[in-house]
């Protein structure tokens, strides 16, 4: 049974799935659609174009749907879409897309902690950890199986690769490469995410070709290019360090996380 506090205020308008729990002062707004067994705590605002799938959390103080601070937004209709099992922690704001149709999309099994911001048209894919006070601009992407340290700031239309760890209080202005470990002022690549590797069950011939390409990739002095011929040449090209060339290759053609509304 759907349970709403009574001084919860739910548009009628709103669509609550089975064992629905709204708590105490939370507002839901009209054509809301919230899905089974999603539990919003007390003094959430669930505002108007948000979509939430089944099974979710949000704690006290969150702010999903809110207007995007863009300078470009002139009260277009757009969304935020959100998966299943995710859980949005205390005084997190997710905001509304800008550009007529568009959304701010996080996918299922997502976590994301206290404090964090996701701004206008970022894409969370699945399984994205986001530690306290992260905060994503506009047009980031972040793809599958991600961890993001605390107080990192990621500037807008930066991807962040597959299974990729980003340390706590980094400064990310580019793109991050998948399965590596970032950190710091200067987004330095330290190894690969192993430790994350090896929970995915990424075998270890697959993390030494993942290690002998991040050497070659971002320890060297060959450059870029050169150094990403020679690990074609010399790599074992596991599916990893395909998809690893596969995200330099687009990011040399300087194509990153624009437009991916997946």
């Amino acid at each position: 049974m759907t349970t709403i506090h009574p001084t919860a205020s739910v548009d009628p308008s709103a669509e609550l799935g089975e064992g629905v729990v709204v708590g105490a002062f939370t507002l839901v707004e009209g054509g809301v659609r919230i899905g089974d067994r999603t539990v919003l705590e007390s003094h959430v605002a669930i505002k108007r174009g948000v979509t939430y799938g089944t099974d979710g959390y949000v704690a006290q103080g969150a702010v999903i749907g809110g207007l995007p601070q863009d300078v470009k937004f002139r009260g277009e209709e757009t969304e935020v879409v959100i998966g299943d099992r995710c859980t949005v922690r205390e005084y997190v704001t997710i905001h509304r897309a800008s550009g007529e149709g568009n959304a701010t999309r996080m996918g299922n099994d997502c976590f994301v902690m206290a404090y964090s911001h996701l701004a206008h048209n970022v894409v969370l894919h699945d399984h994205v950890t986001m530690a306290n006070d992260v905060g994503l601009s506009g047009h980031v992407t972040v793809e599958e199986l991600v961890t993001i340290g605390g107080k990192t700031g990621v500037h807008q239309f930066a991807r962040i690769g597959r299974s990729a760890m980003v340390g706590g209080m980094t400064r990310i202005v580019k793109d991050v490469p998948p399965f590596m470990l970032v950190e710091g002022h200067d987004q330095e690549v330290h190894d690969i995410n192993a430790v994350g590797l090896r929970r995915l069950g990424v075998t270890s011939a697959s993390r030494m070709a993942l290690h002998k390409a991040c050497k070659l990739l971002y320890k060297s002095q060959l450059g870029l290019r050169n150094a990403m011929e020679i690990v074609r040449r010399d790599v074992a090209l596991t599916p990893e360090v395909e998809y690893l060339l596969a995200f330099e290759e687009r990011r040399q053609g300087g194509r990153n996380g624009r437009g991916d509304q997946r």
